[in-house]
């Protein structure tokens, strides 16, 4: 199971990755935001994207210790999105030792 979420988190890792940089360089998010702002739809979901990061950095705060690290957790989260949630997933799960299983992942 847990190389099956490695696998999973490093394919989102690289797609968004890779699509993101991909857009960048066809559209700038600021050129293009006026006609995106336009779109209730588009709107919506910007809305429910950043509830999700901030549910998700919620189990973040939770798993880490630090003011800091929280912190940064958060602008990492708020700018990357589901690039700095697949890395931090990934990065989690490297750090599991061989003999914990994945519901030690979600435990601090």
């Amino acid at each position: 199971m847990k190389t099956a979420l490695k696998v999973l988190f490093a394919t989102i890792f690289l797609w968004m990755t890779v699509l993101t940089i991909r857009t960048s360089l066809a559209v700038s998010i600021w050129s293009a935001w006026d006609s995106y702002a336009a779109n209730p739809w588009a709107v919506a979901t910007l809305y429910d994207a950043y509830f999700g990061f901030i549910t998700f950095w919620v189990w973040v705060a939770y798993k880490e210790r630090t003011f800091w690290s929280r912190a940064l957790w958060l602008i990492l989260i708020l700018c990357l999105g589901n690039i700095a949630m697949s890395l931090y997933v990934l990065i989690q799960l490297f750090r599991l030792k061989p003999d914990q299983s994945v519901e030690a992942l979600l435990q601090r």
